[in-house]
C-alpha cells in the first residue's frame, strides 16, 4: 500500500525527471522515490564518499605512473643527447650534405623500427623495474 503525496517541482527539474524516466524506462514516481530514498539513506553519503575515495585513489596512482614515465622519458632523452654530443665530432662543410642524406635514411629506419616495436606492444617503460626510482646508486 502506498500513500499519495503531492509535491511541486520547478519545470526544469520536472523535465529532467521525465527525461531520465524515459531513458531508463521507469515511471517518474519511481525516479523520484529512488532519489528521495537515496537522499534519506544514511548509507548513501558513505557510499558516495567511498566511490569518490576509490576514484581519487585510482587517479592518484595514474598520475604517479605518468610522473614516473615522464621522468624516465626525460632522463632517457637527456642521457642520449649528452652521449651523442660527447662522441659525435663536428663534420667538415663538404661532408654535411652526405651526412644529412644518411641521417634522413637512418631516421626513417628508426621510425620503422619504432613502429614495429609499438605494434608488438613493446615499451621501454615496461622494461624498467617499477622500483627503479627508489634504489640508491649502490644498489643499481
Amino acid at each position: 500500500m502506498r500513500d499519495r503525496m503531492n509535491v511541486y517541482f520547478p519545470p526544469e527539474l520536472l523535465k529532467q525527471i521525465a527525461d531520465l524516466a524515459d531513458r531508463k524506462g521507469l515511471s517518474r514516481s519511481a525516479i523520484v522515490e529512488a532519489a528521495v530514498a537515496s537522499f534519506l539513506s544514511p548509507d548513501g553519503v558513505d557510499l558516495r564518499e567511498a566511490a569518490f575515495t576509490r576514484r581519487l585513489d585510482r587517479l592518484s596512482r595514474q598520475v604517479q605512473r605518468l610522473e614516473r614515465n615522464v621522468g624516465i622519458s626525460t632522463e632517457t632523452l637527456a642521457l642520449f643527447i649528452r652521449f651523442w654530443l660527447t662522441i659525435t665530432p663536428p663534420l667538415p662543410s663538404d661532408a654535411q650534405a652526405a651526412a644529412q642524406i644518411k641521417g634522413r635514411e637512418r631516421y626513417e629506419g628508426f621510425i620503422e623500427a619504432l613502429g614495429r616495436r609499438l605494434q608488438k606492444g613493446q615499451s621501454l617503460l615496461d622494461e624498467i623495474p617499477q622500483d627503479v626510482e627508489g634504489k640508491t646508486g649502490e644498489e643499481r
